[in-house]
C-alpha cells in the first residue's frame, strides 16, 4: 500500500517527541581512529566506462572477485551470483554470506593481521563504513550514475554507496488470519494471536532491534510486556519470520523483509500502515583498500547500481532518484515512518544499541541457536 504522507508525517513527529518513552541515548561518542596512508584521496568523477568495458578490464585483471555480503543463509545471494555470472561469464565470483556483525570484525581482523580476503563488502552494519572511511580502509570510487543516487544512500566522496533498499515490518499468512487480519503492530498483542507469532530476535539483528525500538517508542513498554506474553517463537535470522508464515507454521511474522508490490492473491501479506512505524535502510557497499581485484569490484558496483538492476528490485524501491518505484509506490525517502535517516544514527551509538539489546533480552530471553549462515571462521573465501 502507498502511505498517506499526512499520516506518516504525523507519526514521525510523534515518534520524534518520544511519546513518553525514555530514550536510551542519542549521540555517538566513538574514539576516532588514526587515518592510514592509502588511496583514500579524492574519488574523482563518476565512472565513464560501460559495463562491457569494465568487464573486459576485469577479465584482464585476473577475472576474480570476492565479496563478503551480510545475510542469513549460505544460499541467500545465489540469485545475485547467478545473475552476475550470467551477465559476465568467466569471472570467478566468491560471494560469501554471513551476519554483518561477524563480517565486519572479520574484516577488521584481516586488516590487523595483513590477511585481507574480500575485495568488496556489502553489509547492514552501516556504522562500519563511517569508521573505515576515517581509518583509510576504503577505496573512494563513484560508479556510473553516482549523482543520481539519493544523498542518504552515498558518501559524498564515494567511500561507500548503498546498492539496495531493504525494509523490515511485520507480515501475515492471509489464509491463517482470516477476516480479522492485524492492521498495525499494535494489533499483535491481541490475545487471539497468542502462540501464532514468529519473530527474529531483536537482540541478535540490529535492523530488527531498530524496528522493535520504533515499536517501543510508539506503543510503550506495556506493549513489549504484552508481546512477551504472546508465546512468540523467536529465532535467529531475519529470514525466519517469513519462513514460518510462508509454510503455515505461524500466522504472523515480525522483523523480516517483504514487498508491498505483491499481487492481491499472494498468500502472504507484508504490512505497512501510514500511521505506524516500519524501518528501511540502504545496504552499503564499498571497495576495500588493498583489494586484489578492484576492477572486478567496480564492475560489480556499476552493475548493481545500473538502472536495469535497480528497476528489478524485489520490493520496488531503488536507491536512485531517477528510477520510478514499482507498483505505485513513492521513493522510500518519502516515507517518514520508514526512518531511513534514523537507522544510521541509531547504529552509530553502540552503547545505546547494547542497552536496547540487553533490555529486550530481559523481556524475551537470551538469544538461542547457532548462526544460520554457519560458522565461517576467520578468512572464508581465501
Amino acid at each position: 500500500m502507498t502511505l498517506s504522507r499526512r499520516q506518516a508525517l504525523a507519526t514521525a513527529a510523534a515518534a520524534g517527541t518520544g511519546l513518553g518513552i525514555t530514550s536510551f541515548g542519542a549521540s555517538a561518542s566513538a574514539t576516532p581512529s588514526r587515518p592510514r596512508t592509502s588511496r583514500a584521496g579524492a574519488a574523482g568523477r563518476e565512472e565513464t566506462r560501460t559495463l562491457d568495458e569494465l568487464y573486459q578490464a576485469a577479465l584482464a585483471e585476473g577475472a576474480k572477485l570476492v565479496i563478503y555480503a551480510g545475510g542469513d543463509t549460505p544460499t541467500q545471494q545465489d540469485l545475485t551470483k547467478s545473475a552476475f555470472l550470467s551477465r559476465f561469464p568467466g569471472i570467478e565470483l566468491k560471494l560469501i554470506v554471513d551476519y554483518s556483525k561477524f563480517h565486519d570484525v572479520r574484516v577488521d581482523n584481516q586488516f590487523a593481521t595483513g590477511t585481507l580476503v574480500p575485495d568488496l563488502v556489502q553489509l547492514q552494519t552501516v556504522q562500519d563504513f563511517v569508521r573505515w572511511k576515517k581509518q583509510g580502509r576504503l577505496m573512494p570510487y563513484k560508479p556510473a550514475g553516482f549523482s543520481r543516487i539519493h544523498e542518504a544512500f552515498k558518501d559524498p566522496g564515494g567511500a561507500w554507496v548503498a546498492i539496495q533498499v531493504f525494509a523490515f515490518s511485520f507480515m501475515y499468512n492471509v489464509a491463517d488470519v482470516g477476516a480479522n487480519a492485524p492492521k498495525t503492530p499494535q494489533d499483535l498483542i491481541d490475545p487471539r494471536w497468542k502462540g501464532k507469532i514468529a519473530s527474529s530476535y531483536p537482540h541478535d539483528d540490529d535492523a530488527v532491534l531498530y524496528l522493535y525500538r520504533l515499536y517501543t517508542q510508539a506503543y510503550g513498554w506495556d506493549w513489549v510486556a504484552a508481546l512477551a506474553e504472546q508465546d512468540v517463537q523467536f529465532a535467529r535470522g531475519s529470514h525466519t519470520p517469513g519462513l514460518a508464515v510462508g509454510n503455515g507454521s505461524k500466522a504472523i511474522g515480525i522483523g523480516g523483509a517483504g514487498s508491498l508490490t505483491l499481487p492481491p492473491a499472494a498468500p502472504t501479506r507484508w504490512v505497512v500502515n501510514g500511521n505506524h512505524p516500519f524501518m528501511a535502510w540502504g545496504q552499503r557497499a564499498a571497495i576495500l583498500d588493498g583489494a586484489k581485484n578492484p576492477t572486478a569490484a567496480k564492475l560489480y558496483l556499476n552493475w548493481q547500481l545500473s538502472v536495469a538492476r535497480q528497476q528489478a528490485s524485489f520490493n520496488g524501491w531503488s536507491v536512485r532518484t531517477d528510477v520510478t518505484p514499482a507498483g505505485g509506490l513513492e521513493p522510500i525517502w518519502n516515507y517518514p515512518t520508514a526512518f531511513v535517516d534514523g537507522f544510521p544514527r541509531f547504529m552509530a551509538d553502540r552503547a545505546a544499541v547494547e542497552r536496547w539489546k540487553q533490555t529486550f533480552a530481559l523481556y524475551f530471553g537470551e538469544v538461542k541457536g547457532d548462526p544460520t549462515p554457519g560458522w565461517l571462521g576467520l578468512r572464508p573465501g581465501a
